[in-house]
């Protein structure tokens, strides 16, 4: 039985990428700032206190790392939903939210795109 209130959430990772649709941003490399929020049922991991019975945040870190630093997207939708789609692929997750922001771009203001899916 899945636990609807667990949530296991990983913030304030931060990358550094390249990715935009204003002319130069994916020619130098921009901090990227990435929020996940898993729902997962966490009574296996609290019972048994074992790794293998919960998400690895180090995993989840390293495969948003590996989107952000070594793909490029025009739109931070298609960078955030690639980040979705590796994170679902682990089927214990039964819905995850994805915050990505670009700090500083717009003169000060941050842009960020939220999305959320679930199986």
């Amino acid at each position: 039985m899945t636990h609807a209130r667990d949530r296991i959430r990983i913030s304030g990772m931060r990358f550094w990428g390249k990715h935009g649709a204003a002319p130069g941003e994916r020619e130098r490399q921009q901090p990227i700032d990435v929020d996940v929020e898993l729902h997962i049922d966490c009574e296996p991991a609290a019972k048994s206190d074992d790794l293998n019975d919960t998400v690895d945040y180090d995993r989840i870190f390293h495969h948003c790392e590996a989107i952000v630093t070594q793909r490029s997207f025009t739109l931070l939708e298609a960078l955030a939903a690639a980040c979705l789609s590796e994170i679902l692929a682990d089927e214990r997750i039964s819905e995850a939210t994805i915050r990505v922001r670009k700090p500083r771009l717009l003169d000060g203001a941050t842009p960020e795109v939220e999305l959320t899916r679930s199986r």
